[in-house]
């Protein structure tokens, strides 16, 4: 047996082998161990090869899934090692049983519902170089979905960023390419190299010409050589994983280049499209806007969350789909209440058609297809009042008609379904007469049974008697030891055994024994041959209901992408109408026109928290607003912290993102002139292991954006610069803005604190300056989060400081250090300022001391005491004091000074 698992193993050395024994899927060697340590399971051993104990792990196989997910999760890959024979029969003839793989499991190539997240694409992406043009294909093994685009190098990892892949399959002389290699080092965990001759161009349009039966690939585009060697290496592996078995395979689409707005991962990551900067789904723009109801949809909102679109047209579509189920509230529920109860058949049909679904799966596509009726008509119903969009329609037409096969599997299926087809029962009394027959036969004999097992007890007098069954022993029967060993010793004296002579003995265990007689093994071989014909027909009928949905692929397939489709319209306009979000106008101007903006998350949290209200903000970025004025195409953003800068950047790049996925947007009014490319630039975050400081980090995103970004991008840059010294930053911060408005032209919002920068609106006549307003009120300051025209003059960072709870001696010495620089500022004196404040801070003066150290600690300036002093003093109003009270709290302020 070990011989064979070598051999079995040698053949798929860079996969963990699941061997079958029996109940069992087993591991050994450094298969054992690796799995032991993935999955906390106990390492035992299993006999000795060349001197050394074998290591071995396992898991029962009725609960196998669960272990593969967790091997999955963290980037195994597993080969499926079965039984490919009965062990009986290898027993008749000495010999190992035979096995084989039957599967390899690699993280692109999931199909199992235990195994997917059913919200989410699971795409396998290959990427091909020819002649040094590369290719990116990727399809969805579990849905059929498979698209190529042609990409150039720097803007691979903006489309990687979009697709997300589970597994990214590359030639495997590109590890040897460091400018590659860096390129793909965010997506390193996922990378499957491959030899070469597999992205053979020519062997790949072969391959899919064969596999779709077409002379020419012409027929479904026009491809490159390097998309077309991607998209033949997906096809190769997908048939190695599988066996030999392809699932339903929609023909390749092409994604044309500047189809959808480039969005890289920086920006996708600052702006949590559908993973929190912590990385969870909550708290995520996807978690905020997804009200779909079925899994489909969901996978199709993320997809175009992912990927706006740059075609007006076509954004026109989606929205006039949107609108039409905002504006028929009837439509709406109830195409929502009855999508509520739909399947998954998109996951359901691709398991059928690679040979791995069961009879829940025809059960999905049955209730899934008996839907569609019902959908057209609670749609259609409205048409006499509201004609129904060209979108819309085109999805009740997809929707066809599947009356018959509906028919078929109402009648074939029964009401409760295994999961598997070889646990037998599925099919449905009286769908075919051959199988009744069977199971009246099969359900007989049980009756003769239980008439049997009474005629036992009655004869030996043994009331506990039982005839009872299992896969080692078939039927035999069973009592209490005491019981047993009279039987055999009455036989063994011969004394009056007519009856109980027919017993033999079979089995001892610890308080049983077990016998059977000729008339029972000749029922249990009669049960035996009625259950498996049984099974074998029910098999046969599956076999046949698995053929009429694969002939019918297209046509489900279809209904399935309508009912997604029709899901998400429903859903963003459940959420516009719950949220008061309205139709934006996305047109090929160069337009940004929000009026009342609010950010989607912010706003939920909002009112999450007690039903608070968040404060809305324009933003009008044109060289020439509607109203004639000179709005300026690039604004200028400063003032305090905690004012709201950051969310004000956000949420415009978040409404201009739902705006082209072609959905409502967050605001009073939206216009939005076609962005093609969207960069962001905020946050503090280091990439320890590439070696990068968080500046660093901050000025390999700048540098993409000054070199990427076009007169139709959008633009948001929060605090640039300020991750190295003041002079430093602020010269880079300056040069940036400068670059932007001059070379790059785009439209954008420049978050900053150095107020220096706003001299440049004199100069650069796109350039607005803009401020987050606050109130000084009785010494406290009141963040408005308004943005108003302006410049502010204060950071209120010490403020902020306090809100932190800094201690407040600490407090104090920086408003101290503040007013001395603000004084040397004004004087003209700076440098004379910071070297006698220097003077009087202990610490700095001894690091300007030449050949001093510097001290370990800061001497305090004044005692908690005096700070308490100062901060009361402060407070005071002696003007509203009358004299007694004014006397009384001189001398408590004094108490506090002299003690």
């Amino acid at each position: 047996m070990m011989a064979q698992y070598l051999a079995v193993k040698a053949a798929h050395p860079d996969a963990l082998l699941f061997y079958r024994m029996g109940d069992f899927y087993e591991l050994f060697f450094d298969d054992a161990v690796a799995a032991a340590g993935a999955l906390n399971l106990t390492l035992t051993k299993r006999g000795k090869h060349l001197g050394q104990d074998i290591p071995m792990c396992g898991m029962p196989i009725h609960s196998h899934e669960a272990y593969l997910a967790r091997l999955i999760r963290h980037g195994f890959k597993v080969a499926v090692c079965e039984q490919l024979e009965d062990p009986a029969e290898a027993k008749k003839r000495k010999g190992v049983v035979k096995r084989d793989v039957v599967r390899l499991i690699t993280p692109g190539t999931l199909t199992e519902e235990s195994l997917l997240d059913a919200r989410a694409h699971n795409y396998l992406a290959a990427l091909a170089l020819v002649q040094n043009e590369p290719g990116l294909a990727w399809l969805d093994i579990s849905t059929g979905t498979f698209q190529v685009q042609a990409v150039t190098l720097p803007h691979l990892p903006a489309a990687l960023a979009r697709l997300a892949p589970g597994e990214l399959l590359l030639p495997d002389r590109l590890l040897a390419q460091p400018e590659i290699m860096a390129l793909l080092a965010p997506w390193k965990a996922n990378l499957t190299p491959l030899p070469g001759p597999r992205f053979d161009s020519d062997n790949a349009r072969r391959r899919l010409e064969q596999l779709y039966g077409v002379g020419t690939l012409a027929a479904f585009g026009t491809f490159t050589r390097a998309e077309v060697a991607a998209a033949g290496t997906l096809i190769d592996y997908v048939e190695l994983t599988q066996k030999g078995k392809l699932p339903r395979l929609e023909p390749p689409k092409r994604l044309s280049a500047g189809a959808v707005m480039e969005i890289d991962a920086a920006t996708r990551r600052n702006l949590e499209f559908t993973h929190s900067l912590s990385g969870e789904r909550r708290g995520s723009l996807l978690s905020v806007i997804d009200r779909t109801v079925t899994g489909a949809g969901a996978r199709l909102l993320a997809e175009r969350l992912s990927a706006p679109l740059t075609d007006p047209a076509a954004i026109d579509a989606r929205l006039d789909a949107i609108a039409f189920f905002v504006d028929g509230a009837s439509a709406r529920e109830n195409l929502r209440d009855l999508l509520a109860a739909c399947p998954d058949v998109e996951r359901s049909l691709s398991r059928l058609t690679v040979g791995r679904g069961g009879p829940r799966d025809l059960a999905a596509v049955r209730d899934g297809l008996a839907l569609t009726a019902r959908l057209r008509e609670v749609v259609t119903r409205v048409s006499a009042l509201t004609p129904v969009p060209q979108s819309v329609q085109e999805n009740l037409t997809a929707l066809g008609h599947h009356e018959t096969l509906v028919d078929r599997l109402v009648r074939a299926l029964s009401a409760e379904l295994p999961l598997l087809s070889r646990d037998g029962g599925f099919i449905a009394a009286g769908y075919d007469a051959t199988l009744n027959e069977l199971r009246a036969l099969r359900d007989d004999s049980r009756r003769t049974i239980a008439r049997l097992q009474a005629t036992y007890a009655e004869s030996t007098g043994i009331s506990a008697l039982k005839i009872r069954h299992n896969n080692v022993l078939g039927y035999y029967i069973e009592m209490p030891a005491k019981h047993g060993e009279r039987l055999i010793a009455e036989d063994r004296g011969g004394t009056d055994g007519s009856a109980r002579m027919r017993f033999v003995h079979r089995q001892t265990l610890a308080n049983v024994m077990r016998f059977t007689t000729v008339e029972l093994a000749d029922l249990d071989d009669r049960i035996r041959s009625a259950a498996d014909r049984t099974l074998a027909l029910e098999l046969t009928l599956f076999a046949d209901l698995v053929k009429e949905v694969e002939s019918r692929a297209t046509e489900i397939a279809a209904a399935a992408a309508a009912m997604a489709a029709l899901d998400v319209a429903g859903a963003l306009a459940q959420l516009a109408v719950d949220h008061n979000y309205v139709r934006p106008l996305v047109d090929t101007g160069v337009a940004f026109a929000v009026t009342g903006g609010r950010h989607p998350v912010v706003e939920a949290a909002l009112r999450a928290d007690g039903g608070k209200s968040f404060v809305a903000n324009d933003c009008i970025l044109a060289d020439v607003a509607a109203d004639g004025t000179d709005a300026g195409r690039l604004w200028l953003i400063t003032g305090p912290n905690m004012a709201g800068k950051s969310t004000f950047l956000r949420q415009n790049a978040v409404i201009a993102v739902m705006a082209q996925m072609g959905s409502f947007v967050p605001a009073s009014s939206a216009h939005v002139g076609v962005i093609d490319r969207l960069f962001s630039r905020v946050g503090a975050a280091d990439d320890l292991a590439r070696g990068r400081s968080t500046f660093m980090v901050e000025m390999v995103e700048t540098a993409a954006i000054l070199h990427q970004s076009t007169d139709r991008s959008f633009v948001i840059l929060d605090e640039i610069g300020r991750g190295t010294a003041t002079f430093d930053g602020l010269s880079i911060a300056w040069a940036t803005l400068e670059h932007l408005h001059d070379v790059n032209r785009c439209r954008g919002l420049f978050a900053t604190h150095y107020h220096e920068l706003t001299a440049l609106c004199d100069r650069l006549k796109a350039l607005k300056s803009h401020t987050m307003r606050v109130k000084e009120w009785q010494g406290d300051v009141v963040f408005l989060h308004e943005v108003a025209a302006g410049a502010a003059d204060r950071s209120y960072g010490i403020h902020v400081a306090r809100l932190a709870g800094l201690p407040g001696m600490a407090v104090t010495r920086a408003e101290q250090v503040l007013a001395v620089l603000e004084r040397g500022e004004q004087s003209g004196q700076a440098a004379r300022v910071l070297t006698d404040l220097a003077e009087d801070l202990p610490l700095f003066a001894a690091a300007m001391a030449p050949g001093v150290p510097a001290t370990p600690a800061i001497t305090p300036p004044i005692t908690p005491e005096e700070a308490d002093a100062l901060a009361a003093l402060k407070a005071l109003d002696p003007d509203s004091l009358p004299p007694r009270a004014a006397l009384e709290e001189l001398y408590r302020l004094r108490a506090l000074l002299v003690r």
